[in-house]
């Protein structure tokens, strides 16, 4: 199975009634961002189960279960996929039954082979592809030889190798759902009368705002009443409570035509967010889930940023303040490629990890790789109670609220915020800079916000623009020192949500042989530097637009108030308020956020979800 999935799971005191299969299929609709190519139900009925599953989006589901609605019962289950194992069609979907026995699952089983191959050798018959099937066949027989869901599910997950998230319902047990997680994230929301389980708080909001939080190789198994929570070895476990501060209105659209237009409008309040509540009443920063003893922080000499996509950029943009900021080298990685050309990392390295999820595989494998050569390990998350941030020894959590769109964009902001943090509580520690140059950046942190909000409001001509060149077949992004991350992630953006070839190059890099690329009418985003920086980047950068221009390119120019240098070389000006240079990044990339999206909507494609891709890539 694979990629990212929702998953929802519901239990409630009878009379037997529609409520479950109401409640899993809003789930699932919450979730839907986390999968798309399939989806399915299954109720435990007096009769025994009742399941429907559809390829395609959810309205599929919706509509197959219109047309023959499912019995009334107590416990539901329901799964939106993105697939990796077997083609997403009816019969790959989830649940997956055998016996008396469905299970839906998010997460790879890696050994299913040999596992599908002894059932086979039993006279097991498989009616899909999938490597979940397997384990409902496994559960069905432990079932059969222990009589008990949750010993049968114990018993299951000890034999599988790889990530899972499962679910599982029995005929037999018409209160009872059990879910286990091992790399793959699963949260318990409380109710009265009822309990829910999820993939992602999302999947409940609109009924509870009490979860727990489970951790690695848990068990979990919810009645009307009860929640217990046993390890993979059935020793009783207490699992953490959590209230979630946000409402079920924050994971609708509030009236934006997508979750993306919704993101991008609500990222001034992302930023606050992030910063709020970060200082002492000295004025001093305190990163309240900083664990890590403040001698090894003043002992690193060295720190790598992990992340995968945006994220990664968001850490090419931490390297600047940081290095500049503290004098310790940044290095940063993709965290696919990291722990495949054995790093040089030690106790001395402090890694720090950037995903929106906390789920990222790529990068929570690069978090373990790094643990295990003694580094310490700090996570940059936007998803409480998720694996990465509990797997590492500090965290900073981004308060941009739920991210839906698959896109990222206010989370991309909030974790350069969380970045700036990290880098002004180290150079506080370290005593690279004066604590009132710190309290005075963050001064100007503060008012960023009210900057961005500035952008957001003449945000218009953008997208005029982005209308206009709806046909355009290809963009290209130039920026230098921390506009060549923006420029890099506004190509990114683009190639994410229309589908149209685009790239981000460092301006320097122009005359090295990118400029070839320039013929009449190109168009070329250039994320131009304040005027008012130390370097003299931004005469350079203003060059780079002349040869550019010369050559024919149509040049949209990002630049700030009062910049006039730019004017005679620039097709357009798009006009971002003044900043202090290394914080430029949070204003400069949104007209290209906005650009993107725009000229998406303009091709008619659906900006939350665009083709091929899931919300956070939960496998390897």
């Amino acid at each position: 199975m694979g990629g990212m999935c929702g998953i929802v799971g519901y239990v409630g005191s009878p009379p037997a009634s529609g409520r479950p299969l109401e409640v899993v299929i809003e789930g699932l609709r919450r979730l839907e961002y986390r999968g798309y190519d399939s989806a399915g139900v299954v109720v435990v009925t007096p009769e025994g189960l009742e399941s429907t599953k559809k390829a395609g989006k959810l309205a599929n589901l919706v509509e197959a279960l219109e047309a023959a609605p499912l019995g009334l019962g107590t416990a539901a289950i329901g799964h939106t996929r993105w697939a990796t194992h077997g083609a997403p069609n009816d019969t790959n979907a989830h649940p997956h039954r055998s016996g008396r026995t469905a299970v839906i699952h998010n997460g790879i089983v890696e050994n299913f082979a040999t596992l599908k191959a002894e059932l086979l050798a039993e006279g097991v018959e498989f009616a899909s592809e999938t490597d979940t099937e397997v384990v409902a066949h496994l559960l069905d027989r432990a079932y059969d030889a222990t009589g008990d869901l949750t010993s049968a599910m114990r018993q299951v997950v000890r034999r599988l190798d790889g990530t899972f998230t499962l679910l599982a319902v029995h005929a037999h047990h018409p209160d009872t759902v059990v879910g286990a997680r091992h790399d793959s994230p699963l949260v318990v929301g409380l109710g009265e009368g009822e309990n829910f389980l999820g993939s992602d708080v999302a999947a409940f909001i609109a009924r509870t705002r009490q979860a727990l939080e489970l951790g690695q190789d848990e068990v979990v198994t919810i009645t009307p009443t009860s929640v217990r929570v046993t390890d993979f070895d059935g020793k009783p476990v207490q699992a953490r409570p959590f209230t979630v501060d946000w409402d079920a209105s924050a994971a609708e659209k509030g009236g934006f035509r997508s979750f993306m237009d919704k993101e991008i409008a609500d990222e001034p309040k992302a930023v606050a967010d992030t910063l709020l509540g970060r200082t002492d009443a000295d004025g001093q920063l305190v990163l309240d889930e900083i664990r890590i003893e403040e001698s090894v922080l003043r002992a690193v000499n060295k720190i790598v940023v992990v992340a995968c996509g945006t994220a990664a950029y968001a850490g090419h943009v931490a390297k600047y303040a940081i290095e500049h900021w503290c004098r310790i080298p940044v290095e940063v990685e993709l965290a696919h490629e990291f722990r495949y050309r054995d790093p040089v990392v030690d106790e001395r390295t402090l890694v720090v990890a950037v995903s929106q999820s906390g789920e990222t595989m790529d990068t929570l494998m690069a978090v373990r790789h790094a643990r295990e050569q003694g580094s310490t390990t700090l996570a940059i998350v936007n998803t409480h109670g998720s694996t990465i941030p509990r797997e590492s020894d500090a965290v900073l959590y981004t308060h941009a609220g739920p991210e839906v769109a698959v896109a990222s964009t206010k989370a991309f902001l909030a974790q350069i915020t969380a970045a700036y943090l990290v880098g002004l509580y180290l150079a506080q520690l370290r005593g690279t800079l004066f604590s009132d140059e710190i309290a005075s950046k963050l001064d100007e942190l503060r008012v960023m916000p009210d900057k961005l909000q500035t952008v957001l409001d003449r945000s218009e001509r953008v997208r005029e623009i982005a209308r206009w060149m709806a046909d355009t077949p290809t963009v290209l992004f130039l920026g230098r020192h921390v506009g060549y991350p923006v420029a890099m992630e506004g190509a990114l953006k683009l190639k994410e949500l229309a589908y149209i070839h685009a790239e981000g190059f460092a301006a320097g890099e122009l005359k090295h042989g990118p400029i070839a690329l320039i013929e009449p009418g190109q168009p070329v985003f250039v994320v131009v530097p304040s005027p008012r920086g130390r370097h003299s980047l931004h005469s350079k950068v203003v060059s780079n637009i002349q040869e550019i221009r010369a050559r024919g390119a149509r040049t949209l120019v990002i630049a700030e108030d009062g910049d006039e240098a730019v004017v005679p070389f620039a097709d357009e000006v798009f006009r971002v308020p003044r900043c202090p240079t290394l914080l430029a990044p949070l204003l400069t990339v949104v007209p290209l956020q906005v650009f993107a999206c725009e000229l998406a909507h303009a091709k008619g494609l659906d900006v939350d979800q665009p083709r091929n891709l899931a919300k956070s890539v939960t496998v390897e």
